[in-house]
C-alpha cells in the first residue's frame, strides 16, 4: 500500500520548504516529519517517512536517521497526551527526579509506556532548551517550567 501524503500536510510542507533553497528541499525534514506526525495521532510510521522521503526527493534511510536521533519523533502510538520530561543535568540539579517519580505514580506507568487509558504516554528527553525554568516538562507544543508535584498535579487535573 502506497502512503500519500495528504493534501493539508503537503501544503504545511511546501509553505517549509519556500525557507530553503531550491536545491536543498531535505532542509525540511524536520517539518516535514512533525506535520506528518501531528496529523498521525503523534507518531510516524514507516510508510510515513518513506512518503516524506519521497516528497523530499532524499534516501528512505536519511528520514529515519532524524526520525530516530530526535525525541520529539516517536515510532509507536502515543496516548492522547505525550508528557516529556527532561531529565538532563540542568534539571536533575533542580529536582527533575522526584518529578518524575511523582509523575510515574500519578500516571501508573514507566517512561515510554502508555496509560492503561490511552491518554498519557510517559516519555524521557535529553533536554527541552528550558534549562532556565528547571525542572522542565513539554505536553503537546506546550512548556511547563519550575515543577513542582503540586504544579504536576494542577496541570494533570486541568488535562484530565
Amino acid at each position: 500500500m502506497t502512503v500519500v501524503l495528504s493534501y493539508k500536510s503537503k501544503q504545511a510542507i511546501d509553505e517549509w520548504l519556500k525557507k530553503f533553497p531550491e536545491n536543498q528541499r531535505q532542509s525540511a525534514v524536520l517539518y516535514a516529519l512533525r506535520i506528518v506526525q501531528d496529523e498521525n495521532s503523534g507518531w510516524l510510521t514507516e510508510p510515513l517517512m518513506d512518503a516524506v522521503a519521497a516528497y523530499l526527493g532524499m534516501p528512505k534511510v536519511a528520514v529515519y536517521e532524524v526520525a530516530t536521533f530526535y525525541s520529539m519523533f516517536d515510532l509507536k502510538p502515543v496516548g492522547k497526551y505525550k508528557v516529556s520530561i527532561c531529565t538532563n543535568i540542568s534539571c536533575l540539579l533542580c529536582g527533575s527526579e522526584p518529578i518524575v517519580a511523582h509523575l510515574k505514580n500519578r500516571l501508573g506507568i514507566d517512561f515510554n509506556e502508555t496509560s492503561k487509558d490511552g491518554r498519557f504516554t510517559l516519555k524521557e528527553v535529553e533536554c527541552l532548551a528550558a534549562c532556565g525554568g528547571a525542572p522542565a516538562m513539554q505536553i503537546g507544543q506546550v512548556y511547563y517550567e519550575n515543577l513542582t508535584p503540586d504544579k504536576v498535579d494542577a496541570i494533570l487535573a486541568k488535562l484530565e
